[in-house]
C-alpha cells in the first residue's frame, strides 16, 4: 500500500523535511492497518528533526502521534475490529496517512472522543497523566509551578492540577499567554521575558517555595527552579525545548531535602493495559468536561515546515494538528 508520509533523510533545519509517498510492508498478525485522520505535532518531532534527540535509522518517517480509523486488523489480532477509533502516541512514523501498527501499541477511542481532539492531546494527556500521578502524587492545597502553562502539555497540566485543588503558578513568554493560563487554572501568572521566575515564586508564596516544578523547558529554567523548591519539594524534568540542562551539584539539594526526577513517556505506556487505563482516565475527564484540549493551529500534512516552524519559535498557544 502507498501512503503519503513526513519523511527526512538527515536531522537539521526545516529543509530536511520531505512530503512523499512511501510503501507500506504487509500487515502483521498483531498489527492493525490505521488509516490517520490527523496527527499532532509535538516538540519532541522538533527535536528529532534538528537533531536533539538522536534517531536510531535514517531516513525515517517522522511524527509520534496520530488517531484515525481502523481499516484491516491482523490474523491474531483480538483488541480491535474494523471501524474503531483509535489513537497512538510515541510511535515514530505517525506523519503517514496510513500506518501499520502493533495492537499492544493502539489506544482505543470510545465514540464520544473526537478524532482531532485526541491527536491533539494523547500524547500531552498521557505525560499529564504520569507527571500528576506518578512523577509526582500531586494533592490538594499544595503548590505547583508549571513552565510552559500556555502550551499543549501545560494548558492541560494547570486544569489537572486545578481539578485535584492544588495552587497553580504559571509561567509563560507574553501577556497574551498570561491569559490562556489564567483560562486554564493558574492563580498567578510570571512573565518571564519581564521578570525572574524564581524571585517572583518566592515573592508569591512568602519565601516558603513551590512544592512541585513541571520543568519542560530546561537548560533555561532547571536551575532557576531549585532555588525556589519548598522544603521536601521536586522538579521534574521532562523536555528540554531550550537545550539540555547544564551539570549541577547535587548538595544544592540537601539543605531543604528536595529531590529530582526525570520523566519520559515510554516508560508509563510500555504495559498495553496500563496505557489502556490511563488513556481511558483521561479521555474520561474530557468527555465529562473537567479537562478542555485548546487546538491553536490546524495544518494540511504539506504545510509541515509551517507547521513545525510555528511551535519551534513557540509562537503558539495550544496544540498544534496536522490533518491529512
Amino acid at each position: 500500500m502507498i501512503s503519503k508520509a513526513i519523511k527526512i533523510y538527515e536531522q537539521g533545519s526545516l529543509d530536511v523535511l520531505k512530503i512523499e509517498e512511501v510503501n507500506l510492508k504487509d500487515l502483521g498478525s498483531n498489527e492493525i492497518l490505521i488509516e490517520h485522520s490527523f496527527a499532532g505535532l509535538n516538540f519532541i518531532d522538533i527535536n528529532q528533526r534538528r537533531g536533539t534527540y538522536p534517531l536510531k535509522n535514517l531516513p525515517a518517517v517522522l511524527g509520534m502521534e496520530a488517531s484515525g480509523t481502523v481499516r484491516k486488523i491482523g490474523s491474531n489480532v483480538t483488541k480491535f475490529n474494523i471501524g474503531d477509533k483509535v489513537t497512538h502516541c510515541m510511535n515514530l512514523g505517525s506523519f503517514s496517512q496510513f500506518m501499520n501498527l502493533d495492537q499492544d501499541k493502539t489506544i482505543k477511542l470510545k465514540k464520544e472522543v473526537d478524532l482531532k481532539i485526541a491527536a491533539a492531546s494523547t500524547l500531552q494527556g498521557l505525560t499529564s497523566q504520569y507527571l500528576i500521578n506518578h512523577s509526582y502524587k500531586l494533592k490538594e492545597h499544595e503548590t505547583v509551578l508549571v513552565h510552559a502553562a500556555a502550551g499543549g502539555v501545560g494548558q492541560i497540566l494547570c486544569q489537572w492540577a486545578k481539578k485535584i485543588g492544588a495552587n497553580v503558578i504559571g509561567t509563560v513568554s507574553s501577556q497574551e499567554k498570561e491569559k490562556i493560563a489564567k483560562q486554564n487554572g493558574c492563580s498567578f501568572t510570571i512573565n518571564y521575558s519581564k521578570d525572574d521566575f524564581d524571585k517572583k515564586v518566592l515573592e508569591i508564596t512568602n519565601n516558603k517555595g513551590v512544592n512541585i516544578i513541571y520543568d519542560s523547558v530546561g537548560k533555561d529554567t532547571f536551575l532557576k527552579g531549585i532555588s525556589c523548591l519548598a522544603s521536601k519539594g521536586r522538579i521534574v524534568s521532562f523536555g528540554v525545548s531550550s537545550g539540555p540542562i547544564d551539570p549541577i551539584n547535587i548538595n544544592m539539594l540537601r539543605s531543604f531535602s528536595g529531590s529530582i526526577s526525570t520523566g519520559g513517556l515510554n516508560t508509563y505506556i510500555k504495559d498495553a493495559n496500563e496505557m489502556q487505563m490511563n488513556a481511558d482516565t483521561f479521555f474520561d475527564m474530557i468527555i465529562n468536561k473537567d479537562l478542555q484540549i485548546n487546538i491553536d493551529k490546524t495544518f494540511y500534512i504539506d504545510e509541515i515546515k509551517e507547521a513545525q516552524s510555528i511551535l519551534e519559535e513557540r509562537k503558539t498557544t495550544g496544540s498544534v494538528v496536522l490533518k491529512f
